[in-house]
């Protein structure tokens, strides 16, 4: 099970109903009522909200020295070089900055480092090409915040370098003609989460001046689109401006190269959201990079060519399922391995014959399946570069710091990050990556998943309702996918699919049947007939032009009988952990438990003064001999108040209990128990 903490949010049945009096749909009404969206105006202000989400960025440190040194460069002809990284993020910034400063009369050279040759970020001997070929002006987008050294050498050879970045920025930042990156500490823009290419978007408003920013915005929020959600940035703010206006212009892309890259990745005809980027356009542009061949994203995006442009989506796509291939080898390996030698608080791994571009993919899945961080790197003459990511809140760039004796070159983000190391010190590096997590471990929570609508009622969920999700776009943190949850419902049919990597199960619930798929499910495979609580987004599924309702499940366990829920119930009000309103009164016992009780307890001791048995059976007995219903959770209540009032003496060894009756010489008031007066206060709580 991925999650072992589902929490849902706390519904709002009059908010929901105050939504649906206005017309809103019951599933939508449900998710946003659960996130405070509770009347028709708080829910068009969040809907409405990204178009009013605007910052000047002219606010960034350093962006109008930038500006100059840009402008200067296009005034005296100069050739520039824009140097990206080989993901999306940086794919895009390259483009969007290169596009424009050509669009301005530039000399422009697009630069996107091999990743297998020459790795991330600014290097030496790319500044000295860049060089010789008569560049005098770097702009990095998406890297060049730790290129220290780098930039140094580039003003040796009479290059200066402009970098915007927006990741983040060590004590020590490159002397470079300007630095533009949010993430300075001595950086008053306010709003933080924009990606690399949000910051190349800025760059380039604020050459345009602030009569053409908004032309700006509109020419490339594609492009800016794309990025920020291949990047995985908060949707909120700007970022939300940047993307819903992204969305709109890519319902019918201007750009020849991402008109035909929709077309190859089987998109024509269908709405693009967040999402589909995220799942089939992002990963199509992310693996040339991967593959060591980010020139054909960039080409492609650029390109003007029909025909080039349909040839090189191609070639996009070629590459995409060779890297499939390849991290599903790499992923087998390790799963090998880490199956017979388990790791504790991070993995790391390192292999010769790993392919550098696909580790990190193969790093999120196992972090994913073995709940914890994963360090993968790739040896090759005496030095490995690594890639890694996170699982359950541990901070990567603070890892990674803390390792930084052991590293040649680290960076990225809390949540994925990259290094160099030497391979003789990848032992000490391991111990200490295992020291840096624990230390941070005792600190983080397991991570839960936060469930917006537990439904009741599953017919709710038709394409109408589906379909008007898709409003609450874009999706990303601070605005999450809604994930939805069923519990009880039954397993009528099972198939693995994907070369057994997927699970499709149909599943019924209150005479309503329901589709899902469940990618790479793992292990989690139910039995037919057995009952399952299952976590989902809901989608609609298009196949030969027919529409239907599907779960795309994120993870499903057994449902645990009423037994398992009362104790863990119980057990969750002895820890001290917050009740509902609802949970307290579900464990409240009336009068007439205790007295049923206390005959019980008084006929099982007369023969045997001591009682010992489990909680289970006593409460059966109790229940057969009172004619009532069995209740496990108000069976241990009971017992607990009349050992905290002195009636009995009651100790807890394993499943078993052991229980003794006290002499009482004065009648014992149960009414004042502490542990009835906490119960009642919380049933009437709010």
């Amino acid at each position: 099970m991925r999650y072992q903490n589902w929490r849902t949010a706390r519904p709002n049945p009059e908010g929901r109903a105050a939504l649906e009096q206005e017309g809103v749909h019951p599933l939508v009404a449900a998710v946003l009522s659960a996130r405070g969206l509770c009347s028709m105006e708080q829910a068009r202000s969040f809907l409405l909200a990204g178009d009013n989400l605007l910052e000047d960025g002219r606010q960034m440190k350093d962006m109008d020295r930038a500006a100059r040194r840009v402008q200067l460069a296009l005034d005296r002809g100069e050739t520039i070089a824009v140097y990206g990284d080989y993901d999306v993020d940086g794919i895009t910034a390259t483009c969007l900055l290169t596009e424009y400063l050509t669009g301005q009369g530039g000399q422009v050279i697009p630069y996107i480092p091999d990743r297998l040759e020459e790795g991330y970020g600014l290097n030496m001997d790319a500044v000295a090409s860049l060089a010789a070929r008569g560049v005098t002006l770097i702009i990095t987008v998406d890297c060049g915040i730790t290129a220290v050294e780098e930039v140094d050498r580039a003003g040796e050879l009479g290059v200066d370098v402009v970098i915007t970045d927006h990741h983040e920025c060590k004590n020590v930042l490159p002397r470079a003609a300007a630095v533009v990156d949010p993430h300075r500490p001595d950086c008053p823009y306010p709003f933080k989460g924009l990606a690399g290419v949000g910051v190349a978007l800025k760059l380039a408003m604020v050459l345009a001046g602030p009569e053409q920013a908004i032309p700006v915005l509109n020419a490339f929020c594609d492009l800016a689109a794309i990025g920020t959600v291949a990047d995985v940035m908060p949707m909120v703010g700007e970022n939300r401006t940047i993307v819903q206006r992204g969305l709109r212009a890519l319902e019918t892309p201007k750009r020849i190269g991402l008109s035909m890259l929709v077309q190859e990745a089987g998109m024509e005809n269908r709405p693009l959201t967040s999402v589909s980027i995220g799942y089939a356009l992002a990963p199509r542009i992310n693996a040339a990079g991967r593959m060591g061949q980010a020139g054909v994203a960039v080409d492609l995006l650029l390109s003007h060519d029909p025909g080039r442009a349909a040839r090189l989506a191609q070639e996009l796509c070629r590459l995409n399922k060779e890297r499939q291939a390849v991290e599903a080898n790499i992923f087998a390996q390790c799963e090998q391995l880490l199956s017979s030698k388990p790791q504790k608080e991070a993995i790391v791994l390192a292999d010769p014959s790993w392919h550098q571009g696909v580790v990190g993919i193969v790093a999120s899945r196992l972090a994913e399946q073995f709940g914890c961080p994963a360090f993968m790197i790739c040896l090759s003459g005496g030095m490995g570069k690594g890639s890694c990511r996170s699982y359950g809140g541990i901070n990567l760039f603070a890892v990674l710091e803390g390792c930084q004796d052991l590293l040649e070159a680290f960076g990225g983000h809390e949540l994925a990050a990259g290094f160099t190391v030497k391979q003789e010190n990848i032992l000490a590096l391991t111990q200490r990556i295992r020291t840096q997590v624990a230390l941070q471990a005792g600190r983080c929570t397991p991570p839960e998943l936060e469930v917006d609508v537990q439904l009741d009622d599953p017919s709710i969920l038709d394409l109408q309702g589906i379909e008007q999700l898709d409003r609450l776009e874009p999706y990303g943190t601070g605005n999450p996918r809604p994930i939805l949850s069923l519990t009880g419902a039954q397993v009528m049919s099972r198939a693995l699919v994907g070369n057994g990597r997927h699970l499709k199960l149909k599943l019924s619930k209150r005479g309503a049947t329901l589709d899902t798929i469940f990618f790479s499910a793992g292990d989690c495979i139910p039995q037919i007939g057995s009952r399952v609580d299952v976590a989902f987004y809901p989608q609609i599924n298009e196949y030969r032009g027919v529409r239907t309702v599907q779960l795309q499940l994120i993870t499903l366990r057994q449902t645990p009988g009423r037994a398992q829920l009362e104790r863990e119930l119980y057990e969750k009000f002895r820890s001290g952990v917050p009740l509902s309103a609802q949970e307290a009164r579900a464990l409240l016992p009336v009068r007439e438990e205790f007295v049923s009780m206390w005959r019980y307890l008084k006929r099982e001791t007369a023969v045997h003064p001591l009682l010992e048995d489990t909680p289970a059976h006593i409460a059966r007995g109790v229940a057969r001999a009172a004619g009532q219903q069995e209740l496990l959770l108000h069976t241990l209540i009971c017992l607990d108040v009349m050992h905290e009032r002195g009636l009995i003496t009651l100790c807890a060894q394993a499943d078993r209990l052991r229980i003794s009756i006290n002499p009482v010489q004065e009648k014992v008031d149960l009414e004042d128990s502490d542990i009835l007066r906490r119960l009642r206060q919380l049933q009437d709580q709010p």
